[in-house]
């Protein structure tokens, strides 16, 4: 509340101690006490009064409006992203029995047959490759086996 600091509150005791004196200073002591604690009192229950008669009279909900134009306004970006993420949610969430919801499943459905058919198209590619390969591989040994029994013949 105050800005005092220690050597504020020494020098505050030392002369309260050197004009009171040491007989009455607790007692002083106390009353101040009390007088802070009845004045905190009184600032709670005035600023619980103000907050409730905003609340009543529909100030709340202008001053939030006013923070997020604030905010906004320090924080283009921030406040650029949360309506990212207000669209992006808003996007996400839809009722599987709208046309939306519809679409949606129909993609899913087109998406997994155009897998599905990738997958049968290179099964049939890789098979399509060995047998080439083999073909490939029984002509090579063909080859290499009519070498070898002209050599043996030429020998």
């Amino acid at each position: 509340m105050f800005d005092i600091g220690m050597t504020e509150m020494l020098v505050v005791g030392v002369v309260a101690l050197i004009v009171v004196g040491p007989k009455d200073l607790p007692v002083m002591f106390r009353r101040v006490g009390q007088f802070v604690g009845k004045a905190k009192g009184m600032a709670r229950e005035f600023t619980s009064a103000m907050n409730d008669a905003a609340d009543q009279s529909g100030v709340r909900e202008v001053t939030s409006g006013l923070n997020k134009s604030l905010k906004a306004a320090t924080n283009p970006i921030g406040s650029a992203m949360d309506g990212v993420k207000d669209a992006a949610s808003s996007l996400t969430n839809f009722d599987p029995k709208s046309e939306t919801g519809k679409l949606s499943a129909e993609r899913a459905d087109n998406a997994a047959r155009i897998q599905a058919n990738s997958v049968r198209m290179a099964a049939e590619r890789k098979a399509r490759e060995a047998k080439e390969a083999l073909e490939k591989a029984d002509e090579l040994e063909a080859s290499l086996q009519e070498k070898l029994a002209q050599k043996k013949a030429d020998t």
